[in-house]
């Protein structure tokens, strides 16, 4: 069998819907969904099929789904069907539909689910691409881990997905950081400079003060000695230091960064510097490229709605025709002073991901950046002449707690607390995985105290116990001489799995493949968290039944047909529970300690 139940017996409705309803629009077939039932008293799973076909089809829904059911009758999965409330289909399955799944997950093995929606098609997910300006912290993380779950899940989904980190090492923010490693540099050769004088004196003062800084003034002083300050003066000319420190202190971030990602298991494949597509013209040649499409003109914007900023003047301005595409209003592309805006920059950048030959590109950013994702929508559609798609996901702010209170910031970054403070108090896999129990634009609250609980309520925990539980089941039966090999198991007899929780976990493991298209499909890498949850729920359900229930035990010495049937399901319950670990980046432990 087909290792998405669901598709076939969505295959049979649709089968059947022809037989009594003849041809119809294929808009009316793409909305025919096949789903699990909501009560278990319903049946197995739930159609649609009569009450969206009903009109087209020229019948009563209800009608339309009687007929249905009888046509479904000799269908060789399904037990019954019968026609509820005003036009849907209820179904029920076979017994021997729901255990042929086994052998399909274990011969597929961490590979069921694997799916064909993706086509190939050509994704970039852009995700953490923080200011390199000191280390991670919380935020960065929620977007690191939503963003890399992401594209393991639509790489599952039969995408072709390639892993970004936009480097944003242009601008104000780079030259702050470069004059904050400058102060770390004179501290480093014994400066009576106060810090309060440095603020004062300094063009960009001090906005990064934390000591994660200091170190990077030692490597300066190391390298350079005296040569960046000038005796008796500050501050020293910028021209003497300024690159060289900037260039240095970015690189040192950078490895800071890249550090973090690594332990928290994110690994992107390129790493796209802004200030390199700057310097090779690619700014310039963005705006070229528009100008050329028509979509530059020069104008004078209206004011901002409320209270006007100081600064703001009504001036004639390099503007992109956004309002051609959807935006509000048209954006300017160069400053006063005749510097490009970021937004310029950031054209470029999506254009050079557009020229590689991307066909979707998805932006993981913080939802502080909501109100941009309209104008880069109207960039990318104008830079890609339709055939390129932009999305944007939000991920909203994380509030650390422990013990019902919030979280003080680090004494390293000095004003937040970073992702490596995070994960050395409760672990890579707590951290990844808890970051995905909430959709990514709903704000979230991470409790340390239930991070490291050995509870339900703590959802790695539970997922984890479940699988470590079903590798022991395996190991205390290979030690009792039982075959435990997945090729073994799946050629064992599975009639006597006939219990009704044996089959909801049957249900829940069927359910995979469907629910690996369905997140891919709506960009919620959320979901496989709480599918994993549902599913550890089912299985440690049979497993305490079984301490209840004799006959329910795994290992049963003087009943090795069904034991060897109740192993495969353990050992396919391990499968889809490694499958859906591997998407969020989490470890599935092998016992707990």
């Amino acid at each position: 069998m087909n290792s998405d139940l669901f598709a076939v017996v969505r295959a049979r409705v649709l089968a059947a819907l022809a037989a009594v309803a003849g041809a119809l629009p294929g808009e009316i077939l793409e909305r025919v969904e096949v789903t699990p039932a909501r009560e278990a008293l319903h049946g197995d799973l739930a159609s649609n099929a009569a009450m969206v076909a009903a009109k087209a089809a020229g019948q009563r829904p209800r009608d339309l789904a009687a007929a249905l059911a009888a046509a479904l009758a000799t269908a060789p999965e399904i037990f019954q069907a019968e026609a509820a409330g005003p036009g849907f289909l209820n179904i029920r399955l076979r017994p021997e539909a729901l255990h042929a799944m086994l052998p399909a997950i274990l011969r597929a093995g961490e590979a069921y689910g694997d799916g064909a929606i993706g086509a190939g098609e050509r994704v970039n997910v852009e995700y953490v691409s923080a200011n390199p300006t000191g280390p991670m912290h919380v935020g960065h993380c929620r977007g690191a881990v939503v963003g890399d779950a992401l594209a393991n899940l639509l790489r599952k989904a039969g995408y072709k997905v390639t892993k970004e980190f936009y480097i944003n090492d242009a601008g104000a923010q780079v030259a702050a950081l470069a004059w904050a490693a400058y102060w770390r540099y004179l501290q480093a050769l014994g400066t009576t400079l106060t810090e309060a004088e440095f603020d004062a004196l300094a063009p960009a003062g001090l906005q990064y003060r934390g000591d994660y800084l200091i170190p990077v003034g030692a490597e300066l002083a190391a390298r350079f000695g005296d040569k960046l300050a000038t005796p008796g003066a500050f501050p020293a000319d910028p021209a003497l230091w300024f690159d060289a420190v900037r260039e240095i202190t970015v690189a040192a971030m950078l490895a800071e960064i890249r550090a973090d990602l690594d332990r928290l298991g994110v690994a992107q494949e390129i790493f796209t510097s802004e200030a390199a597509l700057v310097a090779k013209g690619a700014t310039e040649a963005a705006i070229a490229r528009l100008e050329a499409a028509g979509l530059i003109h020069e104008g004078v914007l209206a004011p901002p709605k409320g209270k006007l900023p100081e600064d703001w003047e009504p001036r004639p301005q390099t503007l992109f025709r956004a309002t051609l595409f959807g935006d509000e209003v048209d954006r300017p592309l160069k400053k006063s002073d005749g510097t490009a805006t970021y937004f310029a920059n950031d054209i470029a950048y999506h254009a050079d991901k557009i020229d590689r030959g991307f066909n979707v590109l998805i932006d993981v950013w913080g939802a502080d950046h909501g109100g941009y994702v309209p104008r880069m929508k109207a960039a990318v559609a104008a830079l890609g002449a339709g055939r390129v798609v932009f999305e944007a996901l939000l991920c909203q702010i994380v509030h650390v707690v422990k013990s019902g209170q919030p979280v003080r910031m680090s004494k390293r970054a000095g004003s937040y607390i970073t992702l490596r403070d995070l994960i050395e108090e409760v672990g890579r896999d707590a951290v990844r995985f808890i970051m995905l129990t909430r959709k990514n634009d709903a704000q979230m609250e991470f409790d340390l105290d239930q991070a490291v609980a050995q509870t339900r309520d703590n959802p790695v925990f539970y997922v984890q116990y479940a699988h470590a539980r079903a590798r022991s089941v395996l190991r205390h039966a290979a030690e009792q001489g039982f075959a435990t090999a997945p090729e073994a198991l799946a050629e064992a007899a599975l009639g006597s799995l006939n219990d009704p929780a044996e089959l909801a976990l049957i249900r829940r493991l069927s359910a995979w493949p469907r629910l690996v298209e369905g997140a891919a499909r709506a960009r919620e890498p959320h979901r496989i968290a709480f599918f994993l949850y549902d599913l550890a729920s089912d299985f440690h359900i049979l497993w305490n039944r079984g301490r209840e229930a004799a006959a329910l035990r795994f290992i049963q010495a003087e009943t090795p047909l069904e034991t060897g049937a109740r192993l495969a399901l353990v050992a396919a319950t391990a499968v889809v529970i490694r499958s859906g670990l591997a998407v969020m980046g989490v470890t599935p432990v092998e016992e707990m300690r």
